[in-house]
């Protein structure tokens, strides 16, 4: 809109554009923000945190997309008018939309990451995942869906120690906390056709009878080399006259992502009487029962003995995701890299990064393909004659995942990220003939569309 018009009519300003992949994605989020400052924020926040930065500081990420002074972005996040619960809602409402009702894997994990002193809002001494010990940090228990091999993000939830409650918090288990987020999905209407996680939750009664009152199908498991460590970790108590069973080993071909197969072996352990809730034992190798590659498994899952074998076998491939696949949204697109103490911001910042995480893997081939639409359209370029097919650069991948998206998004938008870094260089340096390539080059790429599904 002509700005004059816009100043006669009182009306806010348009925002300032970005890259036209992001402003596309965050437009479904536009009428969250109050103001136009608050928008573009949202939207600089997104580039800055999908892009190729080691370290997504507001700093470093002011640098890369055309912010004069960090410090805006830490008043979006400390002090502007917007509501975290309305960002989260509306991402999960998008999500549900996008996946048209079909049936998700939900993994239900935990991370713990450390931070130093005292001044950070719920950190204490526990234990942390990602250095795998009692440490001073804070923890986050996490729920992610699997749709055909790509992650995408749902909700998170605090753990506040109890030595670490403010007046008007409630103190709750990490048990409590997974329960609610999994209740949460099912109000939202998510098709969940089946809920993994480690033996932490599988250990506990209350999370176990929240899954069976949705009639949820589950699976809990772990990397151990003890028959006993099952019995504990899952409640399994036996009387004088009941004894511990092992089948005999079966073995199975596990097909990767990748195509390539290994050989696996697969046996039910029975503690007295079989019950709904069975036990097994999945290893590569009979003999030695390496721990990096063995797992015990306790599910709900029922079907035939043999259909079970073949079920929990390629379930198998999915410990994986309960290990690794939050770490890739941590790694990529900077989990840990705020710089705040206090929770409001931690946790503003945190859903941005879901959301981030979401326009990712909505990108992906797969969820494009289920809203039948491209993963990049040329459509509106208006001069075709002068624009290269995108698929030729030489770091443009086809393949399927959810890293290989991250990376042509970070394609997409490189030639923006490049030109805010050399800006600074041409006030001391003025090249009217790079200005002008630049300038052209940008105006080329912000012709590329995502088709963001949206329901």
């Amino acid at each position: 809109m002509d700005v004059e018009l816009q100043i006669l009519k009182h009306l806010k300003r348009d925002a300032r554009p970005t890259v036209s992949i992001i402003d596309q994605y965050c437009s479904a989020y536009n009428d969250l923000f109050s103001d136009v400052r608050s928008y573009e924020c949202f939207k600089y926040l997104h580039q800055g945190i999908v892009s190729p930065i080691k370290r997504k500081s507001l700093p470093e990420i002011a640098k890369v997309v055309g912010v004069s002074s960090p410090q805006s972005l830490h008043h979006f996040l400390a002090n502007s008018p917007w509501s975290e619960e309305e960002l989260r809602t509306r991402r999960l409402n998008l999500t549900h939309k996008a996946l048209k009702d079909q049936p998700i894997t939900l993994i239900i994990d935990e991370t713990g990451d450390r931070k130093k002193g005292k001044k950070t809002d719920y950190v204490a001494r526990q234990y942390l995942g990602s250095v795998g010990k009692i440490d001073n940090g804070i923890v986050t228990v996490n729920a992610y869906g699997v749709y055909k091999n790509i992650t995408f993000p749902l909700m998170f939830k605090v753990f506040k120690p109890k030595g670490t409650l403010k007046e008007s918090d409630t103190y709750k288990t990490k048990i409590e906390l997974a329960s609610s987020i999994v209740t949460e999905l099912i109000e939202f209407g998510f098709n969940i056709d089946l809920v993994l996680a480690d033996s932490l939750y599988g250990e506990a009664s209350s999370f176990i009878r929240t899954l069976d009152q949705h009639n949820l199908p589950w699976v809990f498991l772990k990397d151990t080399a003890s028959h006993i460590a099952i019995r504990s970790n899952h409640g399994v108590w036996l009387s004088p006259q009941q004894r511990v069973r092992a089948n005999k080993w079966c073995k199975f071909k596990r097909t990767f992502s990748d195509q390539k197969s290994e050989i696996r072996y697969i046996r039910e352990i029975i503690y007295g009487k079989r019950n709904y809730r069975t036990y097994w034992e999945i290893t590569t190798d009979t003999e030695t029962m390496p721990e990096n590659s063995t797992s015990f498994v306790m599910t709900n899952i029922q079907s035939s003995r043999n259909k079970m074998k073949k079920i929990l076998g390629n379930l198998y491939g999915l410990r994986t995701w309960v290990k690794d696949g939050f770490r890739q949204c941590k790694q990529e697109l900077g989990w840990t890299d705020y710089r705040f103490t206090n929770f409001k911001e931690i946790n503003r910042w945190w859903e941005i990064i879901f959301s981030a995480y979401w326009m990712v893997s909505c990108s992906s081939k797969v969820f494009c393909e289920l809203n039948q639409s491209q993963t990049l359209s040329t459509s509106k370029i208006q001069d075709q004659k002068f624009i290269p097919n995108f698929n030729l650069h030489q770091q443009w991948s086809n393949q399927e995942g959810w890293k290989t998206t991250l990376n042509n998004l970070r394609l997409v938008i490189q030639p923006t990220i490049i030109f805010w870094m050399i800006i600074p260089w041409l006030d001391f340096f003025p090249n009217r003939s790079l200005l002008v390539g630049f300038h052209r080059l940008l105006a080329i790429m912000n012709q590329f569309y995502f088709s963001f599904p949206d329901g």
